[in-house]
């Protein structure tokens, strides 16, 4: 992923196959894009192709941070998975991106990749 760029058009790299079947943009949409503009250093575009996607990854990060410092501590630390809601708030905010990304008014059509 690191050479084939995902930017450009026509590359080695599968475009989505919910946008090539449906012509919607799926949650996941413009993240295969968010992850390389991260890995070059291009916060803005990552946020551009996917803001909940590089949110997601930051909780991710931290998650993978938390549990390899409680395995190296013997300790289990506070995370975010452990909390009552947290799988209803993820299942709603991807269905509300979801949502939101195929809007066709501004500014909403604005979010399409």
């Amino acid at each position: 992923m690191w050479f084939a760029d995902p930017t450009t058009p026509g590359g080695v790299l599968p475009t989505c196959p919910t946008k090539s079947l449906f012509h919607l943009n799926c949650p996941g949409c413009g993240s295969l894009r968010a992850i390389y503009s991260l890995m070059h250093g291009d916060v803005g575009a990552a946020l551009h192709y996917n803001a909940v996607g590089v949110i997601a990854l930051v909780l991710l990060a931290f998650t993978f941070v938390t549990y390899t410092i409680g395995l190296w501590t013997g300790r289990r630390l506070w995370n975010w998975q452990t909390l009552r809601y947290a799988p209803a708030v993820v299942l709603g905010v991807t269905l509300v991106w979801f949502v939101i990304r195929n809007i066709p008014i501004e500014p909403f059509s604005s979010l399409k990749v």
